[in-house]
């Protein structure tokens, strides 16, 4: 039986590390002392919680070098892109340094009692199953408002990015929170049916994939407890025949390519109305062509290595399904095994795993369509529900269409991201749930009625 986690860069497949998966008596020890911190955490006040906000920022800034590279090391990102993760972690935590206080403030509520209000409490030990492809930002934007909740968290985070996993309890450890109020667990997917069921969790956060969403969904509903489900997604970007190019093509070029086009709010269908279709074809293949891949530790790196050689073959499966089913290849489609080149497919059509299915790489299949009613049909034509976006310069006409588009969020001229002033997650098979906001504080906690007569 394997008893060990090994790390390995996917850029040249080089060994980076080994750690000792946890043995029972140590996962039970977790457990206590998350429970232990816990029951004088929750009695500390917002303000305490907060003030630590302002440190674990500093830490971030002062270690950015550090956490950028071993971000890189671990799953590949270009390493500019893992210090812009690490600085949009910074801006989380001043968001909440800012305002959790007032998230976290008892609502008063006029009734005939001399005194009633909401409150709202921590619940315990949030148990969080977190993914490789933004170590960082998907950890924190979770346990931030988690832990300043006055909950304390226990991560589970995925196997590749294991250094990331450890760094981050130093961190929280590093700014002075309580020994227990975060801790990484090093075990494998076996091992979380139990901890879920451990009375000691109250509640369980999931960023991952629809199958892993369903298998947690399932374990946390016969332990009745709540969880909240970050998972994939299949978002269209709809180009209108106004669009500004000039101004938003490199925007939409990122939308699908940032993180080697690794990430579940990205661009993944491009609906474009016949009128631009032809123009964008051109110009999204000149952007693609000059993206520089080479060592994602090289400052002018802008596309890198998938992170792991089955998620290429799972992407070259669907392209080679499109290609079979009539799509043009524009540019790309070669693989070297992570290394999969940025693709353009034109001819794209619904009956294809590229519009059907999540696909997780630098891959862009573009629909032609009439007009905006088609493309909005279109759109919508998904089981996932994490984003959609819109680029015209008729953006009042745009803005009345919101409500026919079933998603977590609707973007007019922009990529969908998350942003920490804003609710973020999805419907359908993207999940449930809010995190970041007043309403992703709000999500691990017990809104409980107060009411007094005296």
């Amino acid at each position: 039986m394997k008893n060990t986690i090994n790390t390995t860069n996917p850029f040249n497949n080089k060994s980076l590390n080994s750690y000792t998966l946890f043995t029972e008596q140590q996962v039970e020890n977790s457990l206590e002392l998350a429970d232990s911190c816990f029951s004088t955490w929750k009695k500390t006040s917002v303000s305490e919680r907060t003030s630590l906000l302002s440190v674990l920022g500093d830490l971030l800034n002062k270690n950015k070098a550090e956490f950028s590279e071993l971000m890189t090391l671990e799953m590949g990102k270009p390493i500019s892109q893992s210090r812009a993760e690490i600085e949009k972690c910074i801006t989380l935590c001043d968001f909440y340094e800012t305002n959790a206080e007032s998230f976290l403030a008892d609502d008063i509520i006029e009734t005939e009692a001399e005194e009633s209000y909401i409150s709202y409490d921590p619940l315990g030990t949030i148990l969080a199953v977190m993914p490789w492809n933004y170590p960082f930002w998907q950890v924190l934007r979770f346990a931030i408002p988690t832990v300043t909740a006055g909950n304390t968290v226990l991560l589970k985070h995925a196997s590749n990015v294991t250094g990331c996993a450890l760094a981050i309890q130093e961190l929280f450890e590093q700014a002075g929170y309580p020994k227990g109020c975060f801790q990484t667990l090093l075990v494998d997917h076996k091992t979380i049916a139990s901890i879920i069921s451990n009375d000691i969790v109250k509640a369980v956060s999931l960023t991952g994939s629809e199958k892993a969403g369903k298998s947690i969904a399932e374990i946390a509903g016969k332990n009745l407890k709540k969880c909240v489900l970050e998972l994939g997604g299949n978002n269209a970007c709809i180009i209108l025949d106004d669009a500004d190019l000039d101004t938003y093509m490199d925007t939409i070029v990122n939308a699908r390519m940032q993180n080697t086009g690794q990430s579940c709010i990205a661009a993944k269908r491009f609906i474009v109305t016949e009128g631009i279709h032809d123009t964008f074809i051109k110009r999204f293949k000149a952007i693609i062509e000059n993206l520089r891949y080479s060592n994602p530790l090289d400052e002018n790196t802008t596309i890198s290595t998938l992170a792991r050689e089955d998620l290429a073959e799972d992407l070259q499966k669907q392209v080679d399904d499109a290609i079979s089913k009539g799509a043009q290849v524009v540019v790309g489609n070669s693989r070297n095994k992570l290394y999969f080149e940025a693709t353009l497919l034109a001819n794209a059509t619904p009956e294809m795993d590229v519009f059907k299915e999540e696909t997780f790489g630098p891959v862009a299949p573009v629909f032609k369509v009439k007009n905006l009613d088609e493309a909005l049909k279109l759109a919508g034509n998904s089981k996932f529900g994490l984003g959609t976006m819109v680029f015209t310069k008729d953006i009042e006409t745009v803005s009345k269409k919101v409500i026919e588009i079933n998603d977590g969020a609707f973007f007019i001229n922009e990529l969908v991201k998350s942003d920490s002033r804003l609710p973020f997650g999805g419907t359908k098979a993207s999940g449930y749930g809010r995190e970041l906001s007043q309403e992703g504080i709000r999500e691990f906690v017990n809104v409980k009625t107060v009411y007094i007569k005296h």
